[in-house]
């Protein structure tokens, strides 16, 4: 592994920790995979609020449309083995679909360009106030006419992914669970993934959470209610390293797969653009990607009802990252994004040279926190509160071994003015100043602003 790499992940996790005490999430877990193999995880906060559960890197979490990914890439294995083809009609796989419906292609099932519904006339399995479909419920809303013409637009569909599942069924003779299990999970080495709820007892499961509003406090969702029909959209189950893993091997230029090259080439192809979307953003087949901080990606996101999950994987650093979060309004997409950014920033200044290695730590004001980032010669003053902690960051040159020089910084900051640390009489650094600012460790700034703020019991006379 890069140098560069290596630090670049290393500060992802310190971030990550920040963020997710910032954030007041329930629970997170987060898997980085470099060339195949696992280099770091972490696993923050609870699994359960109500038994108080520590959280593991092993507790498995609902992630949701990440399962449209591994639907579609049993349909390119059963491409690659030549029982269907990507322009066969839907209704040449499954009877009692209406004509419109029948007519679009596997192509524009995979692509969500086959105008099919969205979630149907109730989507109520989505917020617990309905059982997921069953599969004749699901045949029942494919019997009515499509919501647009095919082919016209990118259209996001779950009942059509959930169509997908039952043309792998038609074609294998098997269930999608059992199919998909032994051709794709199985066969890509996962041990900690299943298609579906209810896992096996005694396997650790994260609980969902909801927001805070407007019950003015998070209650616990089951989150272990098996997803029917509708398993092949939103069913699976697994842990962040697991599903990483998976995403990495779907790279084109991964060294191991379950696809051949070509299969991963049309899985990754922007076949539409996502329209209204604040970002450019595009979809292939069970896979969406885009480029974020100068890196082009692929993945996935996923929202079941109580978690949150995104992942991402960069071709040319040979990197996946996947972070589950179980709260209905987890940080997952962010925090993702802000991996990039700082992956981003290592990759442009480099590993920290020898000189300025041990300039590093968090430090704090009553204003905030910063972290003393070393890349390269130089020494970055970071933010870990924001989504890109290097936005607009300060930069220190190192002159002494306590000594520098802020020679960067916006406008409104201390460009030009210096830096020191100050340590005890056993050599440990206790403080910085930065300019005129005196940032302390976190702990130590606690106790100070409780001895100047708490309030004061009063005198007994």
């Amino acid at each position: 592994m890069d140098p560069w790499l290596r630090s670049a992940i290393d500060y992802v996790g310190e971030w990550l920790a920040f963020q997710f005490e910032d954030s007041q999430q329930p629970g997170c877990i987060a898997a980085i995979v470099h060339r195949g193999q696992v280099v770091a995880e972490h696993a923050f906060g609870v699994a359960d609020l109500d038994s108080a559960e520590k959280l593991t890197a092993r507790h498995r979490f609902r992630i949701a449309s990440h399962s449209k990914a591994f639907t579609a890439a049993g349909i390119l294995k059963l491409r690659e083995r030549r029982k269907l083809r990507l322009d066969d009609p839907l209704g040449q796989h499954v009877a009692n679909l209406h004509p419109q419906v029948a007519d679009a292609t596997v192509a524009q099932a995979l692509s969500h360009s086959a105008g099919l519904t969205r979630d149907g006339a109730d989507s109520g399995q989505f917020i617990d106030t309905r059982s997921y479909l069953s599969e004749r419920e699901l045949l029942a809303e494919l019997a009515l006419p499509a919501a647009i013409e095919p082919n016209m637009r990118f259209k996001y569909s779950n009942h059509g992914y959930g169509l997908l599942g039952l043309v792998i069924e038609a074609i294998t003779g098997e269930p999608y669970p059992a199919w998909v299990k032994r051709e794709i999970v199985d066969a890509a080495g996962l041990r900690e993934t299943l298609p579906n709820a209810p896992i096996a007892e005694g396997t650790r499961f994260a609980r969902g959470h909801t927001r805070r509003r407007p019950s003015g406090r998070r209650l616990v969702i089951p989150g272990d209610n098996p997803a029917h029909a509708m398993t092949s959209a939103a069913g699976f189950v697994a842990t962040a390293a697991d599903t990483a893993r998976f995403f990495a091997q779907l790279a084109p230029n991964a060294k191991s797969s379950v696809l051949s090259v070509g299969s991963r080439r049309e899985m990754t192809r922007k076949h539409w653009r996502i329209p209204q979307t604040a970002e450019e953003a595009y979809y292939g087949f069970g896979l969406m990607s885009g480029q974020t901080a100068g890196w082009d990606w692929f993945g996935h996101g996923g929202g079941f009802q109580g978690y949150i999950s995104r992942t991402a994987v960069i071709p040319a650093c040979d990197v996946a990252m996947s972070v589950l979060t179980n709260s209905i309004d987890g940080w997952a997409p962010g925090w993702v994004n802000g991996a990039m950014h700082i992956l981003r920033a290592f990759k442009s200044r480099g590993a920290p040279t020898r000189r300025v290695r041990d300039w590093t730590g968090r430090w704090a004001t009553m204003w905030g926190t910063a972290d003393l980032v070393p890349m390269g010669d130089q020494v970055i003053i970071a933010n870990p509160g924001l989504m890109n902690p290097f936005l607009d960051a300060t930069e220190i040159e190192v002159t002494g071994r306590d000594k520098g020089r802020i020679t960067s910084a916006v406008g409104y900051a201390s460009h030009g003015e210096s830096v020191r640390r100050s340590r005890n009489e056993a050599g440990r650094i206790t403080d910085i100043w930065l300019a005129g600012a005196n940032l302390k460790p976190e702990k130590a700034l606690a106790t100070e602003l409780e001895r100047r703020y708490a309030p004061r019991k009063p005198k007994q006379e």
